[in-house]
């Protein structure tokens, strides 16, 4: 039964009645309702330079919850923002209020009509999986923004989102027949084209300024995403409410379904690369190849593609596809171009594609390492005039002393930036606020919009009467207060804004390093929640299943599908303790400390993160922190004890551990989870079997004695030794004990890291002076010593040293025996490469050494999710092995029974032993050196 509701407040004073409302939300709603302060540092941010801090969140499951929420908020006066992927640029996704959230429960494909070439959507559908339905049926949703894997149908609505096909299938507006919309006072209307929908006094109001509407907006503009798009409502473009509600960033009303039109895939796509001498000339060049009827007309340079292969000669380049060999050969010879590639082969097209989409995290991080800002966009001129506006923008960026790297929808006339600002800085905020209102009259000075695609939002709002003049700026209000007369949807978005330069997302955070007083944990926790604010927000860690391509990010939210279980929902949460405001404790907070919890430290997220964030780092730092002190580490889990020493364990019991393990209850005392067995140790270590090993050959190697495989698995060992020896390598193992610290950085055991770190540079310090590689056979390890070693040790000139020494087995080939040949298998192979291999130290070397030995077959992408000690502790079984089952066992059990399973990892290959008892999987180590005994 319903609560009694309050009668009709102010909007603006919820956040005195949480509680109450948060009572009222849960009688009323059948979905979730969450006002924690995980859920609300989760939604207090977007892809936008903007943070608001919402009062709660409700996850409606149809549409009476959201009427029924709306209702509720309205009696509390709590204002209210529609959210889907959070992926929006301008702060529009963000609300001080209720924030509904579409993607938990109503997120589904309603109907699909393959005849009609239609489809019926819910708000919080992923574009793709749109695509995915439509695509059997030779059909798709034809606009496609760059961030369609995780994008959905309610957010393009709300921003009237276009992508790089709009050349040819136009914006989400172009593609949208109607539009269910449940008003902030409860109306619900089905919104479409001959008025249908709008509410009482709208067409009268736009019957008596068509003038206005007819001369106020820029002509010859396709890509005028900016404001209201009254002109929808006029009658000779046939008065269509559902149009003109596209791009409305949910200030008018909450969409709840829609009915999209769909367009017919090309027949035989074709991907041409037109390279130019630089930026300017591309521009110039996209506007003449529109006649000859490209699909896409996208423009990047050299400082965005950073060395990125298979593009033809020039500095910048323009992405046209096509359909059809016809399309192509008359493109091409239409182009004017210092050269050009035709790509046929799907998977070089997507190679070349994955490099635009990745651009708008990509050009976050400037050539020379710095950082950059979304804060002016995607504006957008006519496509004649896109080369002389680049010209003046470049030289505008200059005129301010900043930088930026422009890329974009060129054919359209639509630029992509990001910005070196100083938003940490009153002056620097300063300085941003001056640059934007001198670009967007740059932009207007050119017949352009402020917004070609993202949404003006609380970034450009302001200055929109620099576009439209005040009186029709002025109309917009008129409209919002007919649609939504107490203000309750989205305020301060579109019409009566706040000032663009308030609100950001950095105001609070400690500028690192400037403080001299600060120290320990306060200055530990500035550093994460300045590492933590490189975090974008275009959440490509929240892509699921196949459409994540070869990447690992990021296992647990695939497993979970929770936005606190992502990178993205990570970082914010250590923003947020950064600040202080909404989660309070520092490295104490709990709220970080569970989310971290299944983070599995694979690295992921740095190499497949476009701006790098690296959660794992993060990780270490915080459990560090979070279990400083000595009462606060006798709380440590015991696998951090256990699992995490296993060096010094392996070292001072060896196979004694065996003994151990078989006792009563021993797993249990160890923080092992009953659903595991550990590993044995092997009888004889690898280091033993070495010392008796003769060999007159002079060492120009040191092997890397890992913990795994000198203790747990030394047949990898054996192994390598005998490949390197055919390869007429000398190897030596390194003259004391040597340890790289993995898994005491692993459970956030830092100083005891940076202690076995120390001694291991002690003794290796003479081999990495005599020019020998260090070949690490366990990826981790090797990873590990590349990166944490380093990072850890930043004062220490040896560890960069050592870390630039560090080889796999497959580049100590490469590199030290060229012209070694590797024996012919010839056999289908399949496995797993590791984590922190993909992550950090790249498996080129070993994918091309698996062809020399005819290896057929392609290692699966994803994660195992064993991660070390993370899929032995408790709580984290289901986890783990919901991980494996994302990529790794479903390619195990498609392969041939005769494949090769190789997995170099070891935790790698105890996840498939114990998941896939029917496989045996080795190290390439052992499958080539079981050929050569062959």
């Amino acid at each position: 039964m319903r609560r009694a509701l309050r009668h009709p407040g102010v909007v603006g004073t919820h956040e005195e009645h949480a509680p109450e409302l948060a009572a009222d939300l849960r009688s009323a709603v059948a979905g979730d309702v969450d006002f924690s302060v995980t859920a609300r540092a989760l939604t207090s941010m977007d892809a936008s330079n903007y943070r608001r801090v919402p009062v709660g969140t409700v996850a409606p499951r149809d549409a009476d919850d959201v009427a029924a929420a709306l209702e509720v908020c309205r009696a509390h006066g709590t204002p209210v923002v529609a959210r889907g992927g959070g992926t929006s640029i301008g702060g529009q996704a963000t609300g001080t209020g209720v924030v509904l959230d579409f993607t938990r429960h109503m997120d589904g494909l309603v109907l699909l009509d393959p005849e009609a070439r239609t489809a019926v959507v819910q708000p919080g559908l992923v574009l793709d999986r749109l695509r995915a339905a439509a695509r059997p049926y030779g059909l798709t949703f034809g606009p496609d923004p760059s961030t369609h894997a995780r994008c959905t149908l309610g957010g393009m609505i709300g921003n009237n989102a276009c992508g790089a096909h709009s050349v040819a299938w136009g914006t989400t507006a172009d593609n949208v027949r109607s539009l269910d919309v449940v008003t902030y006072r409860g109306a619900r209307l089905t919104a479409g084209p001959d008025g249908r929908g709008a509410p009482p006094g709208l067409l009268d109001l736009v019957d008596g300024r068509l003038a206005l509407l007819r001369t106020g907006y820029p002509a010859g503009l396709p890509r005028r995403i900016s404001g209201y798009a009254l002109d929808a409502l006029l009658p000779e473009r046939g008065r269509d409410v559902a149009r003109s509600l596209c791009g409305s960033e949910g200030t008018l009303g909450v969409v709840t379904e829609a009915e999209v039109r769909l367009v017919p895939l090309p027949v035989e796509p074709i991907l041409v690369v037109l390279g130019y001498a630089d930026e300017s000339a591309a521009a110039d060049a996209a506007a003449g190849l529109l006649p000859y009827g490209p699909l896409t007309v996208e423009g990047m340079a050299a400082d965005l593609v950073r060395g990125a292969e298979g593009l033809p000669r020039g500095a910048a380049w323009l992405f046209c596809e096509v359909d059809g060999e016809a399309a192509a050969s008359a493109l091409v010879r239409a182009a004017d171009a210092v050269d050009t590639a035709v790509v046929r082969d799907p998977a070089g097209r997507r190679a070349l594609w994955r490099i635009r989409e990745d651009a708008a995290g990509t050009a976050t991080l400037t050539p020379d390492r710095g950082e950059a800002w979304p804060g002016w966009e995607d504006c957008a001129v006519p496509p004649a005039r896109l080369g002389a506006y680049l010209r003046a923008f470049r030289s505008l960026l200059a005129e301010f002393g900043l930088k930026g790297i422009p890329y974009g929808h060129f054919g359209d006339g639509c630029v992509h930036v990001r910005i070196d600002f100083d938003l940490w800085t009153d002056e620097g905020v300063g300085h941003f606020r001056r640059f934007s209102e001198a670009v967007a009259d740059l932009v207007v000075a050119h017949g352009g919009s402020l917004s070609g695609e993202h949404g003006d939002g609380k970034a450009r709002a302001e200055l929109l009467p620099r576009m439209y003049g005040e009186e029709l700026v002025a109309l917009f209000g008129e409209v919002k207060d007919l649609w939504d007369p107490d203000g309750g949807l989205n305020p301060g978005m579109l019409v009566r804004p706040e000032p663009l330069d308030t609100g950001l997302r950095f105001t609070g955070l400690p500028v690192v390093g400037q403080e001299p007083g600060r120290r320990g944990a306060p200055e530990r926790v500035a550093v994460l929640g300045r590492a933590a604010a490189r975090c974008v927000g275009v959440a490509k860690c929240r892509v699921e299943g196949p459409a994540s391509g070869p990447g690992v990010m990021c296992p647990s939210y695939r497993a979970t599908g929770e936005e606190k279980h992502s990178t993205r929902g990570r970082a914010r949460l250590l923003h947020e303790m950064a600040l202080g405001e909404t989660v309070t404790g520092g490295l104490r907070a709990e709220e970080v400390h569970e989310a971290l919890d299944l983070c599995l430290s694979c690295k992921g997220c740095r190499s497949d993160c476009p701006v790098g964030v690296d959660m794992a780092a993060y990780k270490a730092q915080f459990t560090d922190g979070y279990y400083a002190g000595p009462l606060r580490a006798l709380k440590r889990p015991r696998s951090h004890w256990t699992m995490g020493g296993l060096p010094r364990w392996l070292d001072l019991f060896g196979r004694g551990l065996n003994t151990a393990m078989r006792l009563p209850y021993a797993a249990r005392l160890a923080g092992v989870t009953p659903e595991r067995s550990m590993p044995g140790v092997a009888e004889r270590s690898f280091v033993s079997w070495f010392g008796e090993r003769a060999s007159d050959r002079p060492p120009v190697l040191t092997l890397w004695p890992d913990t795994f495989t000198d203790h747990l698995a030394p047949q990898v060992g054996r192994a390598a030794v005998r490949v390197l020896d055919a390869a007429g390598l000398g190897v030596a193992l390194p003259p004391g004990r040597v340890c790289c610290g993995l898994t005491y950085v692993s459970t956030g055991r830092l100083a005891r890291a940076r202690r076995v770190m120390r001694r291991t540079l002690d003794v290796m310090e003479q081999a990495v002076a005599d020019g020998r590689p260090a070949v690490v056979l366990e990826p981790s390890c090797a990873a590990a010593l590349r990166t944490d070693l380093p990072e850890l040790l930043p004062d220490d000139p040896r560890a960069a040293r050592l870390a630039a020494s560090v080889r796999t087995f497959a580049e100590a080939l490469a590199e030290l025996a060229p012209d070694w040949s590797p024996p012919r298998l010839d056999r289908p192979a399949t496995g797993q490469t590791h984590c922190h291999q993909h992550a950090v130290l790249g498996d080129t070397a070993d994918r091309r050494l698996r062809r020399r030995a005819g290896l057929d077959g392609e290692p699966v992408g994803g994660c195992c999710g064993l991660a070390g000690n993370f899929g032995f502790e408790p709580g984290h079984y289901e986890v783990s092995v919901a991980c494996a089952e994302e990529q790794l066992l479903p390619a195990l059990r498609s392969a041939p029974a005769d494949a090769v399973v190789l997995a170099d990892g070891f935790s790698c290959r105890t996840q498939i032993t114990h998941l896939a008892p029917d496989r045996h999987p080795r190290h390439l180590a052992e499958v080539l050196a079981e050929a050569l005994d062959e």
